[in-house]
């Protein structure tokens, strides 16, 4: 499995209960009235897919062998539903998964109302490289960006990035350009100019 693998997760984020639109409310005519829009519901197949990757990094992390088969089944049984995992939650009803315990029940509802889960974010950084982790720390660059800055160009601290950036090797990449990279270089320096000023500030 490859790091940039490991770093696909779903964020899918439902329109929750209550909340509205901050921008203030016009008059409408007669028959001109605005539909609201309906929420978006997170489906069986996408939880699934959630619970599938869990088992995958716990996989990756050589865990509990039952604990991977736990969360392998889950993804089956709640595909395996008949009705919305989502719409039962709503409703207050336990998922008819076989085998499927609170902690799990905790996590998947926690999916469906917030569209995300700390579980498994955290499982994700935890599988990121050091490298990788030490460029998250750098202004602009979230997960993916430092995965493609690691695997591609080997940068694997805040100054190799500001060098590569430097020698105009970022703007090489597709998807980045000399605005992107001037970007990367400034926040590099700005991290690194405390500790260590003298190597950042050989070249102009």
């Amino acid at each position: 499995m490859s790091i940039m693998q490991l770093t696909q997760t779903i964020h899918i984020l439902p329109t929750l209960p209550g909340m509205q639109s901050k921008r203030a409310k016009q008059p409408m005519l007669p028959g001109m009235e605005v539909e609201q829009e309906r929420p978006a519901v997170i489906t069986n197949r996408q939880i699934a897919e959630v619970l599938s990757g869990i088992a995958d990094l716990l996989e990756f992390h050589k865990s509990n062998p039952y604990r991977i088969q736990a969360y392998r089944n889950a993804a089956r049984g709640v595909l395996d539903l008949t009705d919305s995992a989502a719409s039962m939650i709503a409703r207050g009803e336990l998922l008819p998964v076989p085998g499927l315990g609170q902690r799990l029940r905790s996590r998947i509802t926690e999916l469906v109302q917030t569209g995300t889960m700390t579980f498994y974010n955290d499982l994700c950084m935890q599988s990121l490289p050091a490298g990788v982790r030490a460029l998250m720390a750098v202004e602009n660059v979230g997960p993916h960006t430092a995965v493609r800055l690691y695997e591609e160009l080997g940068i694997d601290t805040p100054e190799k990035l500001w060098w590569a950036a430097q020698q105009q090797r970022i703007r090489k990449l597709p998807g980045f350009g000399e605005r992107s990279e001037a970007r990367l270089k400034a926040a590099a320096a700005q991290l690194r100019r405390g500790s260590n000023t003298a190597s950042l500030s050989g070249v102009a």
